[in-house]
């Protein structure tokens, strides 16, 4: 294959890409569009690598969208039409879509009732799906542990090891030999750290950081809170909040395949039983939602978790198509 041809066939590799990155935005995708994406992606090497480029295009696009948003002039500037190749015309047309919808509000697709990912849950570098764990090393002295329904986004820096935690939960060995810092980046915050032991959690826009040993900088909203061994800092995009002392074996359980609740409600435990179990388990009842659960839960026996529900407080269950049980 000449150059030419490769660089072509790329290029339309990118174009359907495209094509689906936009279907996705625009449309209500169901389960059978996320599964026909997929054996897209599947299809080759090059197919992966079209998609996560596409999607990155989007993402940068909405990142450009947010810096113009009190700018209108610049945006009509970049919106403007300019005399280019009709493919890169196309291409230009989608983005500037990105960048209007972003200015106006949208958001990147997110499925109803969460029960498949999202389309930057998708273009990750690394995901793993519901009860899926998996270890990765990023350099040879950081490794990451990502938990179930976790998405890890590579990001280029010339003075730093850096990486997104797009969504999910992972535990970090950070042990760095270079006086170069690792950083990891959160919603709208920044976690560093050199020679430590630490578990980041991201879901919903809010972070929470444990350190587990050695010494990690959790920075957001102009305010920087290190913290030492056996503490944990939590960040919305309301601020970042005061330090406070955690047990380690309970933040860390999952990694030995166990659950570990105390003095939680069911609503809040359902909510974590729901990123590991298969389908979605919604609670009708108000009363049901705020009683309280002390327990410990073997990761790989959550098929029970309903009945037990069942049994404790007498609640009744209902399952409906798709995995989604109702629990009043």
């Amino acid at each position: 294959m000449t150059a030419a041809s490769d660089t072509s066939e790329r290029d339309a590799l990118l174009d359907e890409a495209l094509d689906w990155v936009v279907r996705l935005k625009t449309g209500a995708p169901t389960r059978a569009d996320i599964d026909a994406l997929q054996r897209w992606r599947q299809q080759s090497p090059a197919h992966e690598e079209a998609f996560k480029k596409a999607a990155r295009l989007f993402r940068h696009a909405g990142i450009a969208a947010r810096e113009l948003d009190d700018r209108p002039d610049a945006i009509g500037a970049v919106l403007a039409p300019q005399r280019l190749p009709s493919r890169i015309m196309a291409r230009r047309a989608f983005l500037g879509g990105a960048i209007a919808a972003a200015c106006a509000g949208y958001v990147v697709v997110r499925p109803p009732l969460g029960l498949w990912p999202s389309l930057q849950e998708l273009s990750a570098d690394y995901r793993t799906g519901k009860g899926e764990q998996r270890k990765i090393a990023v350099t040879p002295d950081v490794s990451l542990e990502l938990n179930t329904q976790t998405s890890i986004a590579l990001r280029s820096a010339s003075d730093e090891t850096q990486i997104e935690l797009i969504s999910g939960e992972a535990s970090v060995a950070a042990m760095r030999t270079s006086p170069k810092p690792f950083v990891m980046l959160a919603a709208n915050g920044r976690i560093t750290a050199k020679q430590a032991d630490f578990v980041a959690r991201c879901l919903d826009g809010m972070v929470r950081v444990t350190c587990l040993n050695g010494s990690v900088d959790v920075a957001q909203g102009g305010r920087v809170v290190q913290l030492g061994q056996a503490e944990q800092v939590s960040y919305s995009p309301g601020g970042i909040e005061v330090s406070v002392p955690v047990d380690p074996a309970q933040v860390t359980a999952w990694q030995s395949g166990l659950l570990i609740f105390r003095d939680q409600t069911l609503a809040d435990v359902v909510d974590e039983v729901n990123r590991y179990r298969s389908g979605k388990i919604i609670i009708t009842n108000a009363d049901l939602k705020q009683r309280v659960v002390n327990g410990t839960f073997q990761i790989n026996k959550l098929g029970d978790f309903v009945l037990q529900v069942q049994q404790l407080f007498g609640a009744q269950a209902r399952s409906l198509p798709g995995g989604v049980v109702l629990l009043g």
